[in-house]
């Protein structure tokens, strides 16, 4: 029989809380006991924020620079590419993969969310949920105050304006944005 994480990383329905979710209620733990060391350092110590990052996500690129604050689920589900930025309050569910490309930037308070829940109460009320994956192309700018959400892939080279709910795929070379976010045109 498969435990909780398990499951969760397989993408089927999990319960990651009470009896039934404690493994994974203690890697939470983990995260949010680095991510306190992280979030509340002084703005000078960087090389000790990055080692703390190093620690926590499951891959990172060379040249890579988060402002505090940040949140995250896990952690070891988020894999990011060279020269990365991320703006303040950036929030990840990363209860699937997220994987982020080269060259990738993000504004402030964009959320990338794995996690679902079902549309039903009933097994909402038993606390079941899933998660699907997130990925991010290279070369691509996230505007502030995106939300992304389960089973979306960004293609590379995009734009995605401010203020965006990205409910589906976005293809590659386009700038794209709105709620829903919708492509816009083609960078030409």
């Amino acid at each position: 029989m498969k435990t909780e994480k398990e499951k969760m990383l397989a993408g089927e329905a999990y319960i990651a809380v009470g009896r039934k979710g404690e493994e994974l209620f203690k890697e939470r733990q983990f995260a949010k006991e680095l991510l306190f060391q992280f979030n509340n350092l002084p703005p000078s110590e960087i090389r000790e924020r990055n080692e703390i990052l190093k620690k926590l996500l499951g891959k990172t690129g060379k040249n890579f620079y988060f402002e505090p604050p940040f949140r995250c689920d896990y952690g070891y589900n988020i894999e990011i590419g060279r020269n990365f930025y991320s703006n303040y309050n950036m929030t990840v569910l990363d209860c699937a993969s997220v994987k982020i490309g080269d060259n990738v930037m993000l504004g402030p308070n964009v959320q990338l969310y794995t996690a679902g829940h079902p549309i039903h109460h009933e097994k909402r009320n038993e606390l079941w949920e899933y998660a699907k994956p997130i990925k991010i192309g290279n070369n691509v700018w996230i505007g502030g105050n995106t939300v992304i959400n389960p089973d979306v892939t960004i293609g590379d080279n995009v734009v995605i304006g401010a203020g965006s709910v990205v409910t589906r795929n976005i293809p590659a070379n386009v700038i794209a944005f709105g709620n829903p976010c919708k492509v816009y045109r083609e960078i030409t």
